[in-house]
């Protein structure tokens, strides 16, 4: 048995499953937007993203974590492999192939994307960050840009001649946004009349950016030409708080109007952070405007940066809820192939010590721990690729009705998205780690590594905490509860569905109860927040992200096992074993983790105050 990590880091019959089968993405064809498209070029795509992903991302994805990047006071030093593999990737038109023919893409639709990005996530989750950094920042200025900006910075990042980057946290702040001090000094007050040196009107408001910026990954590097930062920064005399921030662009070289590279814009490296994993993207500390010289150029208005940043953040959180499902796949399979392989142990009722011993998948507690892995894992993707299904029919929906619908239930799951993932399939890394026993433990086996990487996704994009609170203490509100009814709603009009089929009909009475109970425990706690008991209101709020969580995946098994139970009749082949196996993994959910409601529920309804109440003297 092999220690190297040369098995397949997904499940290409569970891809094709989600995509095709729960999900019908071939519907998306009839839109004009996809209407060039059908599954012969989507089933394509994937077989590219995947022999990619194998050939030459896999290839170095420990490599990269024994030898992480280092500064040496000039540049950063990257093993040549990153680079490599980024170039097939870029080569392969996946950085735009969700954008417009017009801006050189291929009108993909995002849900596939996301399919074929599990591939590289699996495979290499710290390489390919810092394409899909880049992905997101060039979608945020597609989104809020002038002509100019789309031009001079967007078009060469879809181009992979450019990196980008996000850059919210600083030193002092974290996640406190409305605390962050990097500064915008307006260069002058008309953008075509100035004549400051290395300012370029035509690119829209110029300020000098001052400030440092913390955490940032993919911040420093030599992989492309130019890297393009998107910064929040306060201009000054802007409100207080949040409501003050706004966003500019500010490149590491500035871009001359024929798209030429101009020089360095007074962007500095201070250091790098040594992160326990997703050791193969730089993650540092930057400083802008040490000499007075940093240009930024203003995004859309003054002081809607975190608006238009979010639009980045909710986009960039269901990648984080993608990437982190990728990671437990990866080591699902890896711990399914060893303990097949691995023989230990005799049956319990087996009393000859002569006897061959067994392969531990026929033992009841290793297959425990991976039904949980499958259970975990299967039920995320089936959720991240729903959310980006969900994108997909916003983008192209032809009635604004629909459109603001399906938005609001976006809305209402980006929180699980990103989150429960990042919980609950670690959780599954740490029982791939189990399986393996002993050798689990050991950098000779990929399940820790999996493990490292996965253990940074609860923090990413606002960590766990920071989700529970927009979820309850924004979501569950906006619009006086719609959100909420319209995700209650849709879950309710699945089981409707699940009640006619003899397989699911008891799921689907089980998941009526929880969703009944939940819907109780919410109106139980929501008098708190109308009459201004906020921090009671809020105190459970990581926990109620859970119970949504869990809700929500229970909903997607439910999904899955209607549609295995309707194929299952006719199936032959591999194909009747990966029926029953979705609908045993359904089941497992049903009967081991759906339960946990029932703690939990009581628990949020009667405002449990015991953290709350706990003194910082106490501990």
């Amino acid at each position: 048995m092999a220690a190297e990590n040369s098995l397949p880091t997904v499940n290409r019959r569970d891809l094709d499953f989600q995509l095709f089968e729960h999900l019908e993405i071939g519907s998306l064809t009839a839109r004009p937007y996809f209407a060039d498209h059908d599954r012969a070029t989507m089933t394509a795509a994937l077989d590219t993203a995947q022999a990619i992903a194998v050939q030459h991302f896999q290839t170095h994805n420990r490599k990269a974590d024994l030898n992480e990047p280092q500064f040496h006071g000039q540049t950063v030093h990257i093993i040549p492999e990153v680079r490599a593999a980024l170039d097939q990737f870029v080569n392969a038109g996946f950085m735009a192939a969700h954008r417009s023919y017009d801006e050189g893409g291929q009108q993909l639709p995002w849900t596939l994307l996301q399919a074929a990005f599990t591939c590289f996530n699996a495979a290499n989750i710290g390489s390919i960050g810092y394409a899909f950094l880049t992905i997101g920042a060039a979608n945020m200025i597609a989104a809020f840009g002038s002509p100019e900006q789309k031009k001079r910075f967007m078009q060469p990042m879809f181009e992979g001649r450019f990196f980008g980057t996000m850059c919210l946290s600083e030193p002092q702040a974290g996640s406190g946004l409305a605390d962050i001090r990097t500064r915008a000094t307006p260069v002058s007050n008309s953008p075509a009349s100035s004549n400051a040196p290395g300012v370029d009107g035509s690119l829209g408001s110029a300020y000098r950016i001052s400030g440092s910026k913390m955490w940032i990954s993919a911040g420093e590097h030599e992989l492309t030409e130019n890297i393009v930062h998107m910064v929040l920064a306060r201009i000054a005399g802007a409100p207080a708080g949040v409501k003050g921030i706004s966003l500019f662009i500010v490149p590491k070289r500035r871009v001359e109007a024929d798209g030429s590279l101009g020089p360095r814009n007074d962007v500095q490296l201070m250091g790098l952070n040594h992160k326990m994993g997703f050791r193969g993207t730089t993650n540092t500390l930057l400083s802008f405007g040490e000499q007075g010289d940093c240009i930024g150029y203003l995004v859309g208005e003054p002081h809607r940066g975190l608006d238009y940043m979010f639009h980045m953040m909710n986009e960039a959180r269901i990648g984080v809820g993608l990437g982190a499902t990728s990671l437990g796949l990866a080591g699902y399979l890896y711990s399914l192939d060893y303990a097949k392989q691995r023989p230990q142990g005799r049956a319990p009722d087996n009393k000859d010590p002569a006897s061959k011993p067994l392969p531990i998948i026929q033992h009841a507690d290793i297959r425990r721990l991976l039904l949980s892995q499958k259970a975990a894992v299967e039920g995320a993707l089936a959720l991240c690729l729903y959310a980006a299904s969900l994108v997909d029919r916003i983008h192209t929906a032809e009635d604004e009705g629909e459109k603001k619908r399906l938005s609001l239930l976006l809305d209402m799951l980006t929180p699980m998205v990103k989150s429960w993932p990042s919980e609950f399939c670690l959780e599954a890394n740490k029982q791939a780690i189990q399986v393996l026993g002993g050798y689990g433990y050991t950098r000779d086996y990929p399940v820790e590594q999996y493990y490292r990487d996965n253990r940074l996704n609860p923090i990413h994009e606002g960590t766990h905490g920071i989700q529970g609170i927009d979820l309850l203490g924004r979501k569950m509100l906006m619009q006086g509860g719609a959100g909420a009814r319209l995700l209650f709603e849709t879950i309710a009009a699945d089981i409707l569905r699940a009640r006619g089929l003899p397989d699911c009909a008891a799921w689907a009475e089980e998941l009526d109860g929880a969703l009944a109970r939940m819907m109780t425990a919410t109106a139980a706690m929501l008098p708190a927040a109308k009459d201004g008991r906020i921090s009671l209101y809020l105190a459970n709020a990581t926990l109620y992200l859970d119970a949504m969580g869990h809700l929500a995946i229970a909903w997607m098994w439910l999904r899955q096992a209607m549609v295995a139970a309707r194929r299952l009749p006719d199936a032959t082949g591999d194909d009747v074993a990966f029926y029953r196996g979705k609908l045993a993994a359904a089941r497992y959910f049903y009967a081991y983790e759906l339960g946990r409601l029932d703690h939990w529920l009581p628990l949020l309804a009667r405002l449990e105050p015991a953290t709350l109440e706990m003194q910082a003297a106490w501990f």
